[in-house]
């Protein structure tokens, strides 16, 4: 870890099952000709409260594999 980055702190199972159902939730009240713009405005908004470009691009990496 480098030097300026601190530590954080996860979600437990739980934390995730409840982002989980919280996600398929939103994106069904997007509908089907708004879930993509609804995920990227919610990427650029956690991207923006991550405030570390190259770890979201790591994340995105991790999330790109095995589609």
């Amino acid at each position: 870890m480098p030097p300026t980055e601190q530590p954080r702190a996860g979600l437990d199972i739980a934390g995730l099952e409840t982002v989980y159902g919280t996600l398929a939730t939103a994106i069904d009240r997007a509908g089907p000709e708004h879930a993509e713009r609804f995920l990227v405005k919610l990427a650029l908004l956690q991207a923006h409260d991550l405030g570390d470009a190259a770890r979201f691009e790591r994340q995105e990496q991790v999330a790109l594999s095995d589609l």
